[in-house]
């Protein structure tokens, strides 16, 4: 597969194999990774979560407990100076999702300067590759910081791993020195680069080559109109349809003028259908619930094939998503993480 990245005039993009995935356009509003100051308000005890006013229209929802056992923030309490990380944009009613255990990412590993953990990437399956990223983990940390040791680690060498590990570190001390002497909710401390996140994860993922706008050419122009529409034609001729409700995502599959051919029609429609919603799903940025109608089929062969298909294409996603499989009543039910609006 070629993945080429394609960076023009106030966008970004990513293709592959000449399919549009990923397009991105610079968002003001989307503080999503940034760091941030804010005021502890109102403390709940029941959900164990607190509010926080950090500038925005409605206050922002962090939980009282972090995922990290290791993790070495003070208590919180009402009218507290806290900094905190944007983890998943406000959106509608609901206000921004925040965590006070900070990130800072890079191309091989993440830096976790609130606690002492250690992990590896859970795309790295081999056992034997995740204790040896887990050893040079604990060796580049010394106990200074967490770490954890991306997919694109398994790869590269140790003194561009330690070298970045160093660099990270030093941005987090000038962050640190700003969070002491900043006072104002919302100020931002620390910027995340979105489109040097898309490189870093992309790169991690196999060779990445790089366009400007003008090579791209007016396919790519093409591509974009057609993940405004409702509709879109597969491969085979057959189609789906996208609608966003306000609790999930549900797209139908319909085959077309594929029906008039001969072979297995159903099962041929569904594996194509599987390359455009894949696409679709992470050019659209689609998150929450997603529920995928495909044609029905017969054959408990034909439903795993085509669940295979899916899972293979999302591999390729950089955001986290859990296909849970086929519900009662034989609807594809998957999550995709929301980071953005």
């Amino acid at each position: 597969m070629k993945r080429t990245m394609i960076q023009g005039p106030g966008f970004c993009a990513v293709t592959e194999d000449g399919i549009l995935v990923e397009y991105l356009e610079p968002d003001p509003e989307n503080q999503s990774g940034d760091i941030v100051l804010g005021t502890v308000g109102r403390m709940m005890s029941g959900p164990e979560c607190a509010f926080v006013n950090i500038g925005r229209r409605q206050a922002a929802f962090l939980p009282l407990r972090e995922n990290s056992l290791s993790f070495d923030g003070i208590p919180l309490r009402s009218g507290m100076k806290v900094a905190v990380q944007v983890r998943k944009e406000e959106t509608g009613r609901k206000g921004a999702y925040l965590t006070r255990d900070l990130t800072l990412a890079g191309q091989y590993l993440l830096l976790m300067p609130c606690n002492r953990y250690i992990g590896v990437s859970s795309r790295v399956k081999e056992e034997e590759s995740r204790a040896a990223l887990r050893n040079l983990g604990e060796e580049t940390a010394a106990g200074r910081s967490g770490i954890v040791m991306r997919e694109s680690s398994l790869h590269a060498a140790e003194e561009d791993i330690r070298t970045e590990y160093e660099s990270l570190l030093e941005i987090w001390k000038s962050v640190a020195e700003r969070i002491r002497t900043e006072t104002g909710d919302g100020t931002v401390v620390y910027r995340a680069d979105p489109v040097k996140q898309m490189a870093d994860d992309y790169r991690g993922k196999g060779s990445l080559d790089f366009l400007q706008a003008e090579e791209a050419g007016a396919d790519l122009r093409r591509q974009l109109r057609l993940s405004r529409e409702r509709k879109l034609p597969t491969a085979n001729g057959g189609n789906i349809v996208i609608d966003r409700c306000e609790a999930m995502t549900v797209i139908d599959v319909n085959s077309g003028s594929a029906a008039a051919r001969s072979g297995n029609i159903f099962l041929e429609t569904n594996l194509a259908a599987c390359d455009t919603i894949a696409a679709q799903i992470r050019l659209r940025d689609i998150a929450g619930i997603i529920l995928i109608d495909f044609i029905d089929m017969n054959s408990d062969t034909d439903r795993a094939a085509v669940e295979e298909r899916l899972r293979t294409l999302l591999e390729r996603d950089r955001r986290k998503t859990v296909l849970h499989g086929w519900t009662k009543l034989g609807l594809m039910e998957m999550t995709r993480k929301r980071t953005g609006h």
